[in-house]
């Protein structure tokens, strides 16, 4: 029995119910009004406006780039376009580092000038009293550990993190931690299988998973990688569900055919 089925608007206590009834939870990201449309209204349970939109959008190599201005942007025409899913914005690089005062202001602009339903940040201890702080005034924040794209010139690699003990210790200390603090969920990114299982048995909110196995609450994926629009990345973990850069390509390709042969417009096409 599906939890979301009747439900015309999705919340952050939708999804911890459907947690609790052993439901998965689908999340995608999106950047745009039009895309945020379509996803929304397939039946997707969250969208994620996340900092990827530095890679995808923009074309920067890192997310680090991308600013809380752009963020905003790209938060407000995906509200615009969904009706239903719930709706988290990335908190960008340098947005909520530096302190809990500048983390609560970010997300008050976030909230405020988008219209979205929650935030998500990375870390664990290092940024607790950040996601206290924004709780405390009433913003629902998902947590995010495990490979945390922000820190990647501190990692120096995309691999997979908390292979070793220690570091497996303290990303369960961290999820215990975040959940304590009040996260409402958590995403855990390119971590052993195992460890993703024993952390989402720990906890009582829900953990959604990006290359963390199938033992989460749910998973994520960046749209662009999912349709195939990004054709140079290729993970273990992702799953391409279209190639869409192909079927871009060709209707393109068949756009300019039938311009430059004058096929295009024809008779019924023109006033």
């Amino acid at each position: 029995m599906s939890v979301n089925k009747d439900i015309k608007r999705i919340t952050t206590h939708t999804i911890q119910k459907m947690k609790a009834n052993g439901e998965k939870i689908a999340m995608l990201t999106s950047y745009d009004y039009s895309f945020a449309k379509l996803i929304d209204s397939a039946g997707i349970d969250i969208i994620l406006v996340g900092d990827s939109a530095s890679n995808v959008m923009a074309g920067h190599e890192t997310t680090l780039p991308i600013t809380l201005d752009q963020m905003i942007y790209h938060a407000a025409s995906v509200v615009r376009g969904a009706k239903r899913c719930l709706v988290v914005v990335d908190l960008p690089f340098g947005a909520y580092q530096g302190n809990s005062k500048e983390a609560l202001n970010s997300t008050i602009r976030i909230m405020k000038e988008t219209g979205a339903h929650a935030v998500k940040l990375e870390g664990g201890e290092e940024v607790i009293e950040s996601i206290k702080r924004i709780i405390s005034a009433g913003v629902p924040v998902m947590g995010h550990l495990g490979l945390t794209p922000q820190s990647i010139y501190k990692f120096g690699t995309y691999t997979v993190r908390a292979k070793e003990e220690a570091e497996a210790e303290k990303l369960q200390r961290d999820a215990r931690l975040l959940e304590e603090a009040g996260c409402f969920a958590l995403v855990l990114e390119k971590i052993p299988a195992m460890l993703a299982k024993n952390v989402s048995a720990s906890l009582h909110i829900p953990t959604i998973g990006i290359g963390a196995g199938g033992y989460c609450d749910g998973q994520v994926l960046v749209m662009h990688d999912m349709l195939g629009i990004t054709s140079e990345f290729k993970p273990r973990f992702l799953r391409q569900y279209l190639n869409l850069n192909e079927v871009v390509s060709g209707a393109v390709q068949q756009y300019i055919n039938d311009v430059k042969k004058g096929a295009f417009p024809s008779a019924t096409e023109q006033y």
